[in-house]
């Protein structure tokens, strides 16, 4: 009897979790594939795993959407697997669970994004599935009113969640007038707008071979990908058709945006101009944020908010490094009583860091952590994949993971110091939202 497909895929998935292990180490050998028509992928070979994992993304995500449609991007990609060809919505589900195949996409600010996942033995329907799904969408009427439905509902609970509201309110003020500063999923009413003939047109535009990049790990062979290639993306057009998109830094710095909403805790979101991603200074900027708040028990954010005072159970901070904007973010939730004790907190270390720049022990702690933690974003083959992906619109080079600790181990503590002042000493933007106590408005 044959396994259920189900059944096999949940091994395979098991096998290509152990094989991620074994292919990020060090020696991870990563392959630059060009098919006939010129498509390129970068490709780590894993010839022990069943499955087969695809990364890959078209530049034009969200801002790509008409100025009066947010939400199109997120419309498209949820509906790109909802049928296409002579293939109606049911029936591409059936012939994905049947041979227990992924697709997904996704929209973001700036990428239009999507993933398959397949055991070797399916390869070729998913091939062929992934390739109906980006060159003949159906955008049926029945599936397009489904998805706005689900969308709609999704943006009405967004209306009463202060982290929803705080994280809108900020990106419209940053970038009032910019296409960041329109929602990526979009609002009520421009959501209820969009026509199939909107969804049609985006896809035409963005969905182009010269705005694509792949990442691909498995088994599969460099010749055989070449031809997967073509195979699936060769009939896109050759180029897109983006609307420009004009370099930007966020608006509104030194303002305090407070918005009234009656819950028990206030959100509070910072933000402030960042590096960009190419700048060559990201590295000791990275490892900057690393120490203020970057994700670790010892960030001081964490340490002076949460430990010293107990004053929010999560706080963090992050670099933002868009491709025609680059941020610097903070976000904590508190008791409303509390609110304007935590925000002036958070407001004071960035201050300290910036005016006095890390100790030489925090340095090297940071250092010793972002090293360590590298393997954690090759933790699957469809993480690899990704970072193939990210590593490729980055324009970082095909050894980039290889030398990448090693950019870490070369940052200074005088870099550190000069670009805390660059990246923290620029005025911050801020939106409370709750009844919080002690915040006042200002500007904005």
């Amino acid at each position: 009897m044959n396994m259920p497909a189900a059944a096999s895929l949940r091994i395979g998935l098991a096998a290509a979790a152990v094989l991620a292990a074994a292919v990020c180490a060090p020696a991870m050998h990563i392959e630059r594939v060009v098919s006939p028509g010129g498509i390129e992928a970068w490709l780590v070979r894993a010839p022990s795993s069943p499955q087969i994992s695809f990364e890959f993304a078209f530049r034009g995500g969200a801002n790509q959407d008409p100025v009066d449609k947010a939400g199109v991007a997120s419309m498209v990609a949820a509906l790109l697997d909802e049928g296409a060809g002579d293939i109606d919505s049911r029936h591409f589900r059936e012939r994905l669970e049947d041979k227990a195949i992924e697709i997904s996409f996704r929209a973001g600010r700036d990428h239009l994004s999507g993933s398959l996942k397949t055991l070797r033995e399916n390869s070729d329907e998913a091939f062929d599935l992934l390739r109906l799904s980006l060159t003949a969408p159906r955008f049926d009427l029945a599936d397009v009113e489904r998805i706005r439905s689900q969308m709609l509902s999704g943006l009405r609970r967004e209306t009463t969640s202060p982290n929803d509201i705080a994280s809108r309110r900020w990106w419209a003020t940053a970038f009032a007038g910019h296409p960041y500063g329109r929602a990526v999923k979009g609002t009520l009413d421009t959501v209820a707008a969009i026509t199939g003939d909107d969804l049609r047109t985006y896809a035409r535009r963005v969905l182009a071979r010269g705005a694509l990049k792949v990442g691909v790990v498995g088994d599969i062979a460099p010749a055989e990908l070449a031809a997967v290639l073509d195979r699936v993306f060769g009939s896109l057009p050759a180029a897109p058709a983006l609307s420009d998109i004009a370099p930007t830094r966020p608006k509104g710095l030194g303002s305090r945006i407070v918005v009234d909403l009656d819950v028990p805790q206030a959100v509070v979101i910072v933000g402030g101009a960042g590096i960009a991603r190419k700048d060559p200074d990201f590295m000791a900027a990275f490892i900057v944020n690393h120490i203020l708040g970057g994700g670790s028990f010892s960030s001081r954010l964490y340490r002076e908010v949460r430990e010293e005072r107990g004053l929010a159970y999560s706080v963090y901070s992050t670099l933002v490094p868009l491709d025609y904007a680059s941020l610097f973010m903070s976000t904590t939730a508190t008791r409303k009583e509390q609110a304007g004790q935590t925000l002036d907190v958070v407001e004071q270390q960035i201050k300290r860091l910036a005016q006095e720049g890390p100790t030489e022990d925090e340095l090297g702690k940071a250092k010793s952590y972002l090293k360590g933690s590298y393997a954690l974003r090759f933790d699957t083959s469809g993480n690899i994949a990704s970072q193939l992906v990210a590593v490729q619109f980055e324009d970082l080079g095909i050894d980039y993971i290889a030398r990448r600790n090693d950019l870490v181990d070369a940052v200074t503590l005088a870099d550190v110091r000069r670009i805390a002042k660059r990246l923290l000493d620029g005025g911050l933007l801020v939106t409370v939202v709750g009844r919080p106590q002690g915040v006042e408005g200002k500007g904005g």
